[in-house]
């Protein structure tokens, strides 16, 4: 009988870990970035940001590649320091806000890639198109406690898209040859995030 029991402890024991969940931790919109930058008449890079956005990561420290990830973005909030800019941004002819007030990303896999650094795929869905990306991960930082007794972590992750794929479309021919704004633009996003 007591090496029944036994037996059951060690199995009990020995499958815990695998079945404790993983930490969740929310993104903290006040310390974190999701910018930007694209192509200018040819001859330099406009960068901007998205003010508002909120986020949810499941992380498994165990195994990594089964972490995952969700993020939304607010695409009304975009800013890149010109009012007049910033407005046609938002309208029809690029990210149609009225129509498309998010974007969001959601992760279907998880890979190492090198030391501290991860490839993350998940579906990038922008102006009512979803379409699959990889983000470059660098490694998670050591956990922190802060003034307030918050557990947090960070990242940073970046990503290229052509923004034509997702029907972003809009551009002016120059006169000189070429086109107001490139196609290519890359996105990256620094994540500070605090444990529930």
């Amino acid at each position: 009988m007591k090496r029944i029991i036994a037996s059951i402890a060690t199995i009990t024991a020995l499958a815990l870990p695998a079945l404790a969940p993983a930490s969740t931790w929310n993104i903290d919109p006040d310390h974190s970035n999701v910018g930007f930058k694209v192509r200018h008449l040819m001859v330099s890079n406009v960068k901007g940001n998205f003010e508002k956005h909120t986020g949810v990561i499941d992380l498994n420290d165990k195994d990594i590649t089964k972490s995952r990830v969700e993020v939304t973005i607010d695409t009304n909030s975009i800013n890149t320091n010109v009012q007049k800019r910033d407005e046609h941004l938002r309208s029809a002819d690029f990210f149609d806000v009225a129509k498309y007030p998010t974007m969001t990303f959601v992760s279907k896999k998880v890979a190492k890639a090198g030391q501290d650094k991860l490839k993350v795929t998940g579906d990038l869905t922008l102006h009512g198109v979803t379409r699959q990306v990889v983000l470059d991960v660098d490694g998670l930082s050591k956990e922190s406690k802060d003034p307030w007794g918050n557990i947090r972590r960070g990242t940073t992750a970046s990503t290229k898209i052509n923004r034509k794929d997702y029907g972003l479309v809009w551009n002016a021919a120059l006169e000189t040859g070429g086109v107001a704004v490139g196609e290519e633009v890359t996105i990256t996003m620094e994540i500070e995030m605090i444990r529930k």
